[in-house]
């Protein structure tokens, strides 16, 4: 792969490709691996000197930069209709607080903000049939699933034995309510896994009627309290917005939900996954590199710090045949795929709107130093919420932090350190270094040159992966996305048994 210096461009043969990308985002990087396994050539570039783009994990002391890109400029001839490139900001708002500990480079920082990955995650599945898998290691989130309710945390049952060895949070009433529901849900999974292979159907099946139900109807139509609805929609099914208001016009179905609880429990898929949850190790930017390396041994090759500065257009036909790069080098190409960074006068690309009196679920997530994102005795936490006005986002978030830890008392890791130890009237963690920001929410677009989504509000990667393989569906309408077959072959290939 070729990474060139700053303001030293190499010059790119051949000049023309099958496809080129600009951004090495998940999408993106998905993308050129799918299109390189099905025999595309592809030009995959960069203007960062890093993988991952919006994705990436980038070191403590660097997180800000990522959050002011800068518009590239180009020069070249005018032999074809060009229409000239910006990048646009979707960061803004962003307020620090705190000193950065040291050693802050030990530290590092997802983009994507609380993002985790299923046992039966299909990501983690394209990382095996791609050969992917091989670049990147995971290891279980510690601590599992916490809710919290009437101002208290508490944990969130992930199995049989975990709902009856829970002896603070659940009463014994509760306890078999929720086994029950859980043994419904059981049943119709296996049930209709069983149709799906045998053409029959099953009784154990949940109805069709019910299945497309309001998913907080069904689990009062089953009489589940407050407390454990709660539990059931925002912690297991991860439902983004308040259930329970006639407001919401993001209502989780029952068949939606039941699809995450199936990802829930889907604890044992792993011998060393304890938990449903997995996370990569060194942060969410090693997942879009080991998808890049995939497609580079496919014969994709690979520009780091090469913005493209404009778009090559057939002023006739109003399609796109190439890009400038930032080096004057012109390249044509069959497709186009721009990450969302860029503003395209011809692209109008959709952002998620969002009712302003919708109540939205807030998303936490802490990582410890077995995950190698920061030093042994501290945490990384991350909290995210969807919102239309970013003021008020930015007032949950807050609110969020006040809640569950105490205020900043020092300015140095070692005074932090010292008063934990001497304060035990408030357990709370206290924070040492905090940012807070607004992210704009957009969707993939499809045209003579596509756009790639930026990161969403969820807390997996699946609407990511969907609008992935419908892009690919533009470009290779009868080839199958990352088949089996593409995956590199591996002396230790273990991909079979990893399951």
């Amino acid at each position: 792969m070729a990474e060139a210096p700053a303001h030293d461009y190499p010059t790119i043969e051949p000049t023309s490709f099958d496809v080129v990308i600009c951004g090495t985002g998940l999408p993106e990087s998905v993308l050129a691996a799918a299109c390189a396994a099905a025999g595309k050539t592809v030009l995959h570039v960069d203007p960062n000197p890093f993988y991952g783009s919006l994705y990436s994990s980038v070191p403590l002391p660097s997180f800000l930069s990522p959050l002011v890109p800068l518009s590239p400029s180009g020069s070249g001839d005018d032999s074809h209709t060009v229409v000239h490139l910006h990048r646009r900001n979707i960061y803004s708002e962003v307020d620090t607080s705190g000193a950065a500990p040291e050693p802050s480079r030990r530290f590092t920082v997802d983009l994507v903000g609380p993002r985790v990955l299923y046992c039966a995650d299909e990501a983690v599945g394209l990382l095996l049939r791609s050969g992917g898998s091989h670049h990147v290691e995971f290891k279980s989130v510690e601590g599992g699933s916490l809710l919290y309710w009437e101002g208290q945390l508490y944990p969130v049952p992930d199995s049989r034995q975990a709902i009856f060895n829970d002896a603070a949070t659940l009463k014994l009433t509760e306890k078999t309510v929720l086994f029950r529901f859980f043994e419904l849900v059981r049943a119709h999974i296996a049930a209709a896994a069983a149709a799906a292979d045998e053409g029959e159907e099953a009784s154990d099946k949940i109805s069709d009627q019910d299945l497309d139900l309001p998913f907080v109807e069904y689990l009062k139509k089953h009489q589940l309290p407050p407390k454990l609805r709660a539990v059931v929609l925002y912690a297991i099914a991860m439902a983004d917005y308040d259930q329970d208001t006639d407001c919401c016009e993001k209502l989780l179905t029952t068949r939606e939900g039941i699809q995450t609880i199936a990802l829930y429990s889907s604890i044992g898929r792993f011998a060393n996954a304890q938990g449903a949850f997995i996370y990569p190790m060194y942060g969410h930017g090693e997942l879009p590199q080991a998808f890049c390396r995939c497609a580079a041994v496919n014969g994709a090759l690979y520009v780091l710090r090469m913005p493209i500065s404009a778009l090559l257009m057939d002023e006739e036909r109003k399609n796109c045949l190439g890009a400038r790069l930032t080096s004057g080098q012109d390249i044509l190409c069959q497709q186009l795929i721009l990450d969302p960074s860029y503003k395209v006068p011809i692209l109008d690309a959709p952002s998620d709107a969002l009712e302003e009196q919708q109540i939205a679920a807030i998303r936490g997530l802490q990582l410890s130093s077995n995950l190698a994102v920061c030093p042994p005795g501290l945490f990384m936490v991350y909290l995210s919420t969807p919102c239309a006005d970013t003021s008020t986002g930015k007032q949950y978030i807050k609110k969020a932090i006040d809640a569950l830890f105490a205020p900043q008392a020092s300015d140095s890791l070692e005074g932090h350190l010292e008063e934990t130890s001497e304060n035990n009237e408030d357990l709370r963690p206290t924070v040492i270094w905090s940012c807070v920001y607004v992210q704009e929410i957009t969707e993939g677009t499809s045209s003579s040159l596509l756009s790639c989504p930026t990161p969403d509000e969820h807390l997996d990667y699946r609407s990511i992966l969907d609008s992935s393989k419908k892009l690919f569906a533009d470009i290779c309408p009868n080839e199958e996305f990352l088949p089996k077959k593409s995956a590199a072959v591996y002396a230790d290939d273990d991909s079979d048994s990893a399951e």
